[in-house]
């Protein structure tokens, strides 16, 4: 049985973490199937967007229990490979040049909490959908996780969710800016959202979202330089000769 699954739409590849009788918990052959398949989608220029669910009630629960009695034993070499893998499946998502979407259809509890916010857009089930970073309760740390909670929600909302470790739920989510909007149907929100804004310009949203790493890195001073670069660069495209053509045109 795959672990991922995949379904195409006609602009959209749909990725579902499938172990539901483990709540979709995050083991190394998940991790490495996932990596595969959203590699595969990064690359297909058919494809404009990738959405992330989960099967059964839950988004993803974290860490695997089985494999946390396993790490128990790792040596540090294999606790650093065994990190630096996770964060490879986090950052993947996070610098993807392609719009990303999470239907969170249930819990997402650490490292499924830290899955969903690596995405552009987090759409929750407003009834199902729960978050939270558990890890200090157990002695461990929110460390992988942390960097891209806080890119996403700032350091204050960040520090009351990493260190209290409570659960909030899909409202609380959304009033905190985790989530971007709430559904009934989280899913099909999703694949709406993107078949919405599959029409947008491929090339502009994958320089967008690079302008919006690194602007978030530099001083102002570097910023501006950097943007005017970019803004001149992008003049000479080939999306923005066509698309300022149609404008003027007044054609779509």
């Amino acid at each position: 049985m795959s672990l991922v699954t995949i379904e195409l739409t006609s602009s959209s590849a749909i990725l579902t973490l499938n172990r539901p009788d483990k709540r979709n918990s995050l083991h190394p052959d998940l991790v490495r199937e996932f990596k595969d398949l959203f590699g595969k989608c990064s690359s297909d220029s058919t494809v404009k967007a990738i959405i992330i669910t989960g099967a059964g009630s839950s988004f993803c629960a974290g860490a695997d229990l089985a494999y946390l009695k396993q790490i128990r034993d790792f040596d540090n070499r294999e606790n650093f490979k065994d990190s630096d893998e996770l964060s490879g499946l986090f950052y993947m998502i996070y610098k993807c040049d392609k719009l990303t979407v999470a239907a969170v259809n249930g819990p997402a509890i650490a490292g499924g909490c830290g899955l969903a916010s690596c995405t552009d857009y987090l759409i929750a089930d407003r009834n199902k959908a729960k978050f939270g970073y558990t890890e200090v309760k157990i002695g461990f740390l929110p460390a992988i996780v942390s960097a891209f909670l806080i890119k996403r929600i700032g350091e204050s909302k960040a520090r009351r969710m990493l260190i209290s470790g409570e659960i909030i739920d899909a409202q609380q989510a959304y009033d905190y800016g985790l989530a971007d909007q709430l559904s009934d149907e989280p899913l099909n929100t999703a694949v709406a959202l993107a078949e919405k804004l599959s029409t947008n310009s491929a090339y502009s949203i994958a320089e967008t979202k690079k302008l919006i790493r690194e602007v978030g890195r530099l001083s102002i001073e570097q910023a501006i330089e950097y943007c005017v670069s970019l803004n001149a660069a992008s003049r000479r495209s080939d999306d923005f000769i066509t698309g300022i053509s149609s404008f003027l045109n007044k054609e779509k």
